[in-house]
């Protein structure tokens, strides 16, 4: 055999047990799609209140309500200067908003940051804000709605963060929001959080087990194309929405189809469809069967009737922790790992 042959099957031999060997070490570590846990609050921990979205007008009454229901759990509340700034719409101005939440973020005596109400205006801070101090510091994320777009780059970051009431669902009575005080109790104090939800005939048979993200509809649909969009690969999907029409809910999910969202996703976890609209012509369907024939080309389990969103039932989730979903129709099971 030459020189030059003797080389070439070298060469070959070389490549073909380097490429095996970089196979197995893959195989033997895959992506395990594990966040960051802040700590869990304990007795003494401060709690800092900021309204990164809608004006505050007349809403003085619930923050006091819900400094006086965290003195109760034993933490200290700050409120962000601004909170009942008003610039139009918002909470103050872009940087007066985003400077409270940038302070909250930057603080290591602050433990969580609750956010007072959503609206619109989170979209308007995200580029503005700097997660150093914050990955180093990491701290418990609270709110739902327009603050989806907040979770979503809190995901971005690695950290988990807890989708739960905010400040104004305590214009309630507190008897009529017992769940939802209680498992956000639960959620920020290190708790079980094992819901049993109401079986569906439309529900997708199944089970899955991985981390579950997302959150409002629309603030998913609009991080599209963004640095902000969360990858939802091995992942459960869960979404909620309030005063759309069906149609619309419909144009998301395909946009959101179309974007390749649900590829690889293990499931998808149906929250409150709250105040739906009724456009002229009407869509012919439930908006359970509008899901279920936007996503009927994929096999994940669907769960329907979780509460949480924009009703007074609104139950506390961890976004990023693995969770177990067990779909029947009769009922399914979420169970967070801890």
């Amino acid at each position: 055999m030459s020189k030059i042959s003797l080389f070439t099957v070298l060469c070959c031999i070389v490549f073909f047990f380097g490429k095996k060997h970089l196979s197995a070490q893959n195989a033997a570590s895959p992506k395990t799609n594990i966040l960051i846990q802040p700590p869990y609050l304990k007795a003494g921990d401060t709690v800092a209140i900021v309204a990164p979205s809608g004006v505050l007008k007349n809403r003085t009454k619930e923050v006091e309500q819900a400094k006086r229901l965290l003195k109760s759990w034993g933490l200290h509340a700050i409120v962000g200067k601004h909170v009942f700034s008003q610039a139009n719409h918002f909470a103050g101005t872009d940087d007066e908003r985003c400077e409270d939440f940038q302070n909250a973020l930057d603080n290591p005596k602050i433990s969580a940051i609750w956010c007072a109400r959503g609206g619109y205006g989170t979209v308007r801070i995200l580029d503005k804000l700097d997660y150093t101090k914050f990955k180093q510091n990491p701290k418990w994320l609270i709110g739902y709605s327009d603050i989806t777009a907040l979770h979503n780059q809190v995901h971005n970051q690695d950290i988990q963060s807890i989708h739960a009431m905010m400040c104004t669902s305590l214009q309630d009575d507190f008897g009529t929001i017992k769940e939802t005080l209680s498992t956000f109790k639960d959620a920020i104090f290190g708790k079980s959080l094992n819901y049993t939800l109401t079986g569906s005939k439309y529900n997708k048979t199944g089970n899955a087990s991985a981390p579950i993200v997302g959150g409002n509809l629309t603030m998913l649909h609009t991080m599209l194309g963004s640095k902000t969009s969360i990858d939802t690969s091995g992942k459960i999907l869960f979404i909620e929405e309030i005063g759309e029409y069906k149609y619309h809910i419909d144009r998301m999910l395909q946009s959101l189809k179309r974007a390749g969202y649900f590829e690889n996703c293990k499931g998808v976890i149906v929250g409150d469809m709250t105040k739906l609209r009724k456009n002229t012509t009407l869509w012919g369907t439930s908006i359970e069967q509008l899901i279920l024939d936007a996503l009927s080309d994929y096999s994940f389990p669907i769960a329907f009737n979780m509460p949480a969103g924009h009703e007074k039932d609104n139950r506390a989730m961890i976004l990023g922790r693995r969770i177990e979903l067990t779909v029947g129709k009769g009922q399914s099971t979420v169970v967070f790992q801890n």
